[in-house]
C-alpha cells in the first residue's frame, strides 16, 4: 500500500473530521500494518486481510484478525476501508462496511488521487447518501455516517451480489471481480499453456495459481501428471480455483505466499504466471522472488516454465537460478521462458 495513502488516512483520523469512538467495535478491511494502527483501540480493533503477506504481518504484530474469506461483518462503530483498485470489488466492499454498520456508524475510506479517489468517494455517495472528505498527500479520505432514512440497501445488496464468484470465458474457469484478468483468459496464460509439451510428468506446481486456469489446461492435456499444488496469495482467489478444478482429483490449492511457504526440493515442473506490478507501475521484482521460489522449489533436474511481458527484465535472475534456459515462444507481447536444472547454493 502506498505510504501517501496510509498517513492520509491517519490525518483523517488525527483531527481530520472522524473521531475514533470511545467504545464499541473498530474494524479495519483490508488492513495493513502502518502509521494508522496506533490510533486504533487494539482492545476493540478486528482487521480483515485477504492478502496473505499482509495478513502475517498483522497477525505476527499480534492484532485480531477475521478468517481471511469472511465477508459478512459484526456491526463497528467505525469501519476503515483500503479499497482495492477494481471498481466491483470495492462496490462490494463498501456495501458490506454499510450493510453491517449500525445507525450513525461511520465507514471511512482512502485512495490516491491517481486511482479516482474522487470517483470512489461518489461511489460511496451512491449508497450513503452524503459524505464528507479531505485531501493531502495527493490522496483523498473521504466517508459517511450510516443513516437508514437514505441508504439505499437495495443498490448496496445489488453490488454485494455482483462481486461473488462466477463461471467466465464460456466456462473455462471460475472467477470474481478484483483478481487479475477475472473476466477473461489472460493472453500471457493462454500462451503458457499452448507451449507446455503434453507428455510433462511427474509431481508439478503452478505459482500464484489465481483461478486455477493454467492447472486446468495442463491436467486436461497432460495425462502423464501425477498432482498439481496450486500456491496463491489473495484469498478471494481460493473459492474460484477450487471451482475451476472440480472435477480433478489430483490438485492441492494453498493460500501461500510464493516468497515463503513453497516447499524446497520437491516438484518435477513449476509453472507460472507471475505478477509483475504494484498499483499500476512495474514491480519486476516479484517476477524474480517467484523465480528464486521456482528455483528452490524444483528437484535438481526439475523444468520451469513461465510467461512474462517481453519488457520485463527477468532473464538475468533465470541465469542466477538455473544452469540452462531458453526463450521458448516470443509472440503477442509475450514471452515464455523454459528454465532447467536449478541452482543450488555451494
Amino acid at each position: 500500500m502506498d505510504t501517501d495513502v496510509l498517513d492520509t488516512l491517519k490525518l483523517a483520523l488525527d483531527g481530520g473530521g472522524v473521531t475514533v469512538p470511545e467504545s464499541g467495535t473498530v474494524l479495519f478491511l483490508r488492513a495493513e500494518p502502518g502509521p494508522v494502527l496506533p490510533l486504533l483501540p487494539r482492545d476493540r480493533l478486528t482487521c480483515q486481510q485477504a492478502f496473505k503477506p499482509p495478513h502475517d504481518a498483522l497477525k505476527a504484530a499480534g492484532y485480531t484478525l477475521l478468517a481471511p474469506g469472511t465477508e459478512t461483518f459484526e456491526p463497528a462503530e467505525l469501519t476503515l476501508i483500503l479499497p482495492p483498485r477494481q471498481k466491483d470489488e470495492a462496490r462490494g466492499l463498501y456495501a458490506r462496511a454499510m450493510l453491517a454498520a449500525p445507525e450513525g456508524g461511520v465507514v471511512l475510506a482512502c485512495l490516491p488521487n491517481t486511482l479516482g479517489a474522487k470517483t470512489a468517494e461518489k461511489t460511496l455517495g451512491e449508497i450513503a447518501g452524503e459524505t464528507e472528505s479531505l485531501s493531502k498527500n495527493k490522496c483523498r479520505a473521504f466517508w459517511a455516517r450510516k443513516d437508514l432514512s437514505v441508504f439505499n440497501t437495495a443498490l448496496a445488496e445489488a453490488w454485494v451480489a455482483a462481486d461473488q464468484p462466477q463461471p467466465v470465458a464460456g466456462g473455462a474457469m471460475w472467477s470474481r471481480p478484483g483478481l487479475f484478468s477475472w473476466d477473461r483468459v489472460d493472453a500471457g496464460s493462454e500462451l503458457l499453456a499452448e507451449c507446455i509439451p503434453e507428455d510433462i510428468k511427474g509431481m508439478g506446481a503452478d505459482l500464484g495459481a489465481g483461478q486455477g486456469y493454467l492447472t486446468k489446461e495442463v491436467l486436461t492435456h497432460c495425462p502423464k501428471i501425477s498432482h498439481m499444488d496450486l500456491y496463491e496469495a489473495e484469498h478471494r482467489a481460493i473459492a474460484c480455483a477450487t471451482q475451476t478444478l472440480e472435477a480433478f482429483g489430483n490438485v492441492t490449492i494453498s493460500w501461500a505466499d510464493v516468497a515463503r511457504d513453497v516447499p524446497n526440493n520437491r516438484y518435477d515442473f513449476i509453472l507460472m504466471n507471475p505478477p509483475f506490478h504494484v498499483g499500476r507501475a512495474d514491480a519486476a521484482g516479484l517476477g524474480q522472488t517467484f523465480i528464486q521460489a521456482a528455483s528452490r522449489a524444483l528437484k535438481p533436474h526439475g523444468s520451469l516454465y513461465m510467461v512474462a511481458n517481453r519488457h520485463l527484465p527477468y532473464e538475468a535472475t533465470v541465469a542466477a537460478c538455473f544452469k540452462q534456459y531458453e526463450i521458448i515462444e516470443d509472440s503477442g507481447g509475450y514471452k515464455v521462458i523454459r528454465a532447467d536444472r536449478p541452482k543450488r547454493p555451494k
